[in-house]
Parts: structure tokens; sequence; C-alpha cells
């Protein structure tokens, strides 16, 4: 069997130990990498399962992740037939070097006809993800790609700043000082600018790194996460959380598939979380959203001093009930928490 073949085999065997445990889902999320990789029959084979072994509602956003060069005519048909509504495109940037330089395999005007593609075959959600920050990038040629992507006037954008993972040819490169990434106050300019030009375009920021045309295009599934409601990951390194229980798979395919073919489920790890883990958990994922959080999370509610100094340092402001980062106070998102931790 090929590698290919063994993945498929242990999904359905994960499906299996699953399918009783949960009641119904209106969403689902064919991504972690390449799905659009996936020959038509393997494609065929997993909504088969999915839709077998799960209670999925009739207006469920079903979601694929693709790859610009991976997209026919023909396959995106067949996604229609299968129930797909939504398409992220992994487009990135629409530079040909920029591409070069992130290690993509499609171009700027494989990117374009995919694009096109999308519309003609009719599909009405399309998301589009991007990446600013490159090393040498300038926030004017950012702006033209963002530019470039509203021509296609896509209903969703992510736009990520660049990251470097460990043990990546970009890493050695790092290491080596051959490129160098942006600093603290470039980063925060390159945030800003996006966000308010998206926001003169018409797009709400309703994320940090998302966008939406309407508040009808927000990403369902990824609402999901930072809502904290529950989901279920399947596959290599897939997370899932239920309750107050998160689980997490191993990432090699080997030992997922060796693991499942032993009757095993393929954990990494798993943890149950505290309520003060909760609490913070909800801060860290509710400040990264223009929805904010309830006032009920934070000691003191609206009297709180650090809170006070946040507003006074139009970081946040409280609106019904709620604190709600300002656009400044997401471009440090991830820090705010933290303040109230310290307490």
């Amino acid at each position: 069997l090929s590698l290919l073949q063994k993945w498929l085999l242990a999904v359905e065997r994960e499906i299996e130990f699953y399918q009783d445990g949960w009641d119904s889902f209106d969403t689902l999320y064919l991504g972690g990498g390449t799905p659009s990789l996936l020959e038509e029959a393997d494609l065929i084979k997993i909504f088969e399962l999915l839709r077998r072994n799960f209670n999925f509602i009739r207006e469920t956003e079903i979601t694929l992740e693709a790859n610009p060069d991976d997209l026919t005519w023909d396959k995106l048909n067949l996604l229609k037939d299968l129930g797909v509504t939504r398409i992220s495109l992994g487009v990135q940037s629409f530079c040909d070097q920029e591409l070069h330089f992130l290690g993509r395999r499609h171009t700027a005007t494989q990117a374009e006809s995919a694009l096109t593609l999308i519309r003609d075959c009719g599909f009405k959600n399309v998301s589009v993800d991007l990446i600013y920050g490159l090393p040498g990038q300038k926030i004017d040629s950012w702006k033209e790609t963002i530019l470039h992507t509203l021509d296609f006037k896509p209903d969703h954008l992510s736009c990520y700043q660049m990251t470097i993972h460990e043990e990546t040819p970009l890493a050695r490169l790092k290491a080596q000082g051959r490129i160098q990434l942006l600093g603290e106050e470039e980063e925060r300019r390159f945030f800003i600018t996006t966000a308010e030009f998206l926001e003169q375009k018409g797009y709400l920021h309703y994320e940090v790194s998302n966008f939406a045309a309407h508040e009808s295009t927000f990403s369902r599934h990824n609402s999901k996460y930072w809502q904290r409601q529950p989901y279920l990951g399947l596959g290599p390194a897939a997370h899932s959380f239920q309750g107050r229980r998160r689980w997490w798979n191993v990432r090699s395919v080997q030992d997922y598939g060796h693991r499942l073919n032993n009757g095993q489920l393929p954990l990494e790890a798993q943890e149950t979380l505290t309520m003060e883990q909760e609490k913070l958990e909800s801060l860290f994922l509710g400040l990264r959203t223009k929805a904010g959080v309830d006032l009920s999370l934070i000691d003191h509610g609206e009297k709180s001093p650090i809170l006070k100094g946040l507003q006074k340092s139009d970081l946040a402001i409280i609106a019904h009930g709620r604190m709600i980062p300002t656009l400044k106070g997401l471009a440090v998102a991830d820090s705010l928490p933290l303040l109230f931790e310290q307490v």
C-alpha cells in the first residue's frame, strides 16, 4: 500500500473510534496541508466516510484548503458535488520572487487563474491566505499585493505575518544571518497598515489575522476555536477539544497508522484544563477577536485597575459588558492576557 492509502485506512479507523461520541456538526474543514492534492477517488472516499459516520446539519459550512496549482475545472466541480461550500486558497503572494523564497510550488499567474476558475465554477465563498513581513518587503509593495487580491473580490482574507519554524531551510538561513525578519516596530506598522487599509475597503477585521467582506463570511469553523466550542480533529497532528479536555495526535503518518492498526488511538498527549486555565485561555482567545471577552472573566470587572490602564493606553474599550481590544490592542493581543495573569 502507498503512504496515502495507509493514511486513508488509518483515518477510517479513527473515524470509527469517535463516531458515537459527538451529536452533530455544522462545520467541516479539510486542511492541515494540501487536501487539494488528493485524487478524485480519494476525496470521494473521505466524504463518504465522514457522512456515513457523523451527522452534519443541512447548512454545514464545508471548507477545503487548496493550493492554486492543484485546482482544475473537473476537481472544483467534484468538490461542489461533494458539498464543499468554501475554498480557502493558499495564495501567499502575487510576486514570483516572494513565492520562490517561501518555497511555494505555484506561480503568481497560477494563483490568478485559480481564483478566476473558482468563481467560474460557482463558489460563492472564497478565502485567500496572504503572508506579509518577508525580509526586505516594503509596506507599499505589500499594499499592492492586497489591492491585486481585492481585484478578485474575495469574501474572506487571512493575512499572516511571516513566522519561521525550527528545523526548516528558512530557519537555517536566519541562523546563518542571511535573512533578517522585521523588527517589532516594523511588525506593528505592517499590522496596523493592513488592518486600516482593508477596513477602508469595507472588510470587517474580526480576528487578529482575519478579515471578512460581510459577517456572513466570517469563518464559522475557525470561530469555534476562538470561542472555545467543541471540535474534533482527525489525522496526524490534529487537535480536538470537548468539555474541559483537549487532546492531540502524533505528527508522524507512520506512527499514526501503526497505532490505529493496533487498535489504539494515535494520541501524542492530552490534558484536562483547570478552571484557572480555562479562564486564561478564554482571555487569550477572546482578546484576539473584535468580540472581546465578557467582563466576568476579569477580576473586579469594569473597576479592574489593569483594564483602566488599558483603556487609558487606548488598547481596549468597554462596550456592552465586554472588554474589546482596539486596533492598537489587537497588535499586541497575545500580551494583553498576561497582564491579568500577573495580578
